[in-house]
């Protein structure tokens, strides 16, 4: 029904030689020369497969997310659209071809940003721009810049970190490196969509305060240092308006105080009163539906939605459709580099490897050695989350292959076991997952504990190694009994190879292959060693097993807080873990209604209160509750040591360069990274202990060897929002300036007087 009447309305004026056709130049001769029915086309996308919230379409790119319509009677061309944050997602295979279209895998957000290095998140996004453009692609809807607000968000993994200095700057150097290839980005979701459950009606409420610092901030640090071509609104509403239909942050925010040029789009399926969304700034109503286009003509021809604001909307999708390939002309080889990527993805998942703990020197080891592999996600290895964030890869490295391709021995009959075991569970789980939809959370092998082996391999191997896995994606939140707390097998398996191989005075490590924070305090005095692995893409056993012997020496960092339980988080009565323990009811997310207001019925389900305001993650743990930090943001631990010294902090225009000296002081070579956090004086508005205000990431630094970094902090960084004024405010007073390898560390520090 929708084809139909697109191709009615663009097909409804007869072509004339002297209509104009769209360049850099001539867009309002453009506008003026297309129907009412052409600008609805141009504002509601193509079509969607059905409406479960993941576009899919075969127009232009088989399986990408969706389209901006074409008008080819004034030289407009269909523009599309594909997910995804962790490379380019759509259809490996075409109809009529033999050949596949497979893309790269690349690491889930959360451990791009655990890199803490800008220069390879960019490196990386060049890569995945590259084959946004040779598979004809013109936007890719990513990255996604969200708050790690809660450890329970079933969409961390596609996200940054719980703190907007860190979200931004990763999210700009995604951006940058994405768009040098000449194709555009959709930075999502804009803004304060921290949670999935009934996340088409929530309610997010908040103060202003909050809602500028932490949940605006890391958007227009991005806005700012890349300007992406697009932004796509959230689902959720904000203090009572819907993201999509809010004309104070689209246009008074985005706009006019940070001074976004680009285009908005909805999220698909998002939003409600079509006609108020055009009004407020946002472009494009996706992914496109027979009613819309109905609804959005209507409230043309009745003169609720005024044509100013049409063609407004109009012009600003003219200037994004002339920059992309599509209308420049530019013909996709279809054959982008895919090995050099690979290289590019273990790349950044090699400095993305966070080491929690390393006890009795037992990492790395020998490759002479011979391991006993244990756990079903060692062989099943998982790459990336579920949903849009998913990737379709030409394969993905398990630990096992990783371990053999650098020549490990495995215990033999351990392997032997896993690998029939494995087998097995495969056809269980593929009659299973057949079946299930995007949104359902794939099923995977059952964890199991061979006793006898187990015992056994404590004779022979040298030592022991168990990958607990996670799958989760959009579309819902972690159950926190099921995918948060570790299961009564993965206990008993952890215990029961704890035992026998100490007993030997052998040592177990614990790889967690998740793309969000397990809980550990019950079991990981159990382990000698525990690496955070995250989702690492497509080569995610081979960087395993290159942290593993040493090959790589691991300088991840968390972009988050680990706390050692989960009721004391900051947000944890103000989150829907309520329902956790009950079956996932998918009639909760509402998704079509009529109401321009979500019910405020169900406390964390219609609506969700902010009531930790600004304190998030460690601006929380470090002011209010010190001893409930299991692992502190920034944290990481190396095979070597480092000395930070020598800090200097020297006033510069806007601000302040703090440099420090690093001296790796160990016997092999790594790197570190430098945080600068600030804490302020006291005044009128209560501050966090901390705030990081900047950080870089060393060379890699040979043993002994020192570099000394440079890092700015603005004046303009040191600022609160006060509500009473309505503005960004600095105290006069005495700031400390704080050089730290984590958020609880206190290197260095320098005392600034702020006038």
């Amino acid at each position: 029904m929708f084809k139909a009447l697109i191709a009615a309305a663009l097909l409804s004026v007869t072509p004339q030689s002297d209509v104009p056709q769209l360049n850099e130049n001539n867009i309002p001769e453009v506008i003026a020369a297309m129907t009412v029915e052409e600008k609805c086309a141009l504002i509601i996308g193509g079509r969607a497969k059905d409406f479960n919230g993941i576009g899919f379409t075969n127009i232009g790119v088989e399986g990408a997310a969706g389209v901006i319509n074409g008008i080819p009677r004034l030289g407009i061309p269909t523009v599309v659209l594909a997910d995804g944050p962790a490379g380019l997602r759509i259809s490996p295979t075409r109809k009529g071809e033999t050949r596949t279209f497979y893309c790269t895998g690349y690491p889930i957000g959360s451990m791009l940003s655990s890199t803490w290095n800008l220069e390879l998140v960019e490196e990386a996004g060049k890569s995945i721009g590259n084959e946004v453009l040779e598979y004809g692609v013109d936007v890719l809807l990513a990255p996604g810049a969200n708050i790690h607000r809660n450890p329970l968000c079933g969409r961390n993994f596609e996200y940054y970190s719980e703190d907007p200095l860190l979200t931004g700057k990763v999210a700009a150097a995604m951006i940058n490196g994405i768009e040098s290839n000449g194709v555009g980005t959709s930075i999502k979701h804009f803004a304060v969509n921290s949670q999935e459950f009934n996340r088409l009606a929530n309610n997010s409420i908040l103060s202003e305060r909050t809602l500028r610092e932490i949940y605006l901030k890391n958007f227009e640090i991005a806005v700012k240092e890349s300007q992406p071509w697009t932004i796509m609104t959230s689902y959720n509403f904000i203090n009572g308006e819907h993201a999509s239909e809010s004309s104070r942050l689209l246009t008074d925010i985005l706009r006019g105080e940070w001074g976004f040029e680009g285009a908005v789009m909805t999220d698909w399926s998002g939003g409600y009163d079509d006609a108020q969304i055009v009004r407020a700034g946002n472009e494009m109503i996706q992914p496109g539906s027979d009613s819309r286009f109905k609804k959005l003509l209507a409230a043309i021809n009745d003169g609720s939605l005024s044509m100013a604001d049409v063609d407004r909307a109009i012009e600003r999708i003219l200037k994004l459709v002339v920059k992309t390939p599509k209308f420049k002309g530019y013909v996709p080889s279809q054959t982008p580099d895919l090995e050099a990527h690979a290289k590019v993805c273990k790349k950044v998942a090699d400095e993305g490897v966070v080491l929690l703990k390393n006890e009795k020197a037992a990492l790395p080891v020998s490759r002479e050695q011979e391991i006993a592999l244990f756990g079903t996600t060692s062989y099943d290895f998982i790459a990336g989350g579920t949903g849009s964030g998913d990737v379709n890869r030409p394969y993905v490295v398990d630990l096992m292959t990783g371990l053999s391709n650098l020549g490990f021995k495995l215990e033999p009959e351990v392997d032997a076991f896993y690998k029939d075991y494995m087998a097995a569970e495969a056809i269980r789980c593929k009659r299973i997952n057949g079946n299930n939809k995007w949104y359902i959370d794939r099923e995977r092998a059952i964890e199991v504990i061979p006793v006898e082996l187990i015992e056994k391999a404590a004779e022979t191997a040298d030592a022991a190694m168990i990958t607990i896995g996670r799958v989760f994606g959009e579309g819902k939140d972690r159950d926190y009994y099921h995918s948060y707390c570790l299961s009564d097998r993965e206990q008993e398996l952890i215990d029961c190879v704890s035992k026998a191989f100490r007993a030997k005075g052998k040592t177990l490590t614990v790889i967690l292959n998740v793309g969000g924070f397990v809980e550990m305090i019950s079991w990981q005095d159990k382990a000698d060693a525990v690496i955070l692995c995250w989702q690492p893409g497509q080569e995610g056993g081979n960087t395993v097993a290159s942290v593993l012997c040493g090959e790589v020496n691991p300088s991840g960092h968390l972009p988050s807080t680990m706390s050692t339980e989960y009721r004391l988080e900051p947000s944890f009565k103000n989150f829907p873990q309520a329902v956790a323990d009950k079956p996932y009811n998918y009639s909760f997310y509402r998704h079509f209604t009529d109401r321009k207001l979500p019910l405020n019925t169900v406390k964390n389900i219609d609506y969700t209160n902010y009531e930790e305001g600004i304190y998030v993650g460690y601006r929380y743990f470090t002011t209010y509750a010190p001893e409930a930090i299991a692992y502190p943001f920034g944290y990481g631990l190396s095979y070597t040591t480092f000395d930070f010294k020598d800090m200097k902090v020297a006033a510069v225009e806007g601000g302040w360069n703090v440099t420090v000296t690093v001296q790796n002081t160990g016997k092999v070579a790594g790197k570190d990274v430098v945080q600068i956090y600030v804490k302020a004086p006291k005044g009128e508005l209560d501050k966090p202990e901390r705030e990081l205000k900047a950080f870089a990431k060393t060379p890699m630094l040979a043993a002994g060897e020192s570099c000394e970094l440079t890092m700015y902090v603005s004046k303009e960084s040191l600022a609160s929002f006060n509500e009473k004024t309505n503005s960004w405010e600095v105290d006069n007073g005495k700031y400390t300036f704080v050089a730290a390898q984590d958020a609880m560390d206190n290197s260095l520090k320098v005392k600034v007087q702020v006038n």
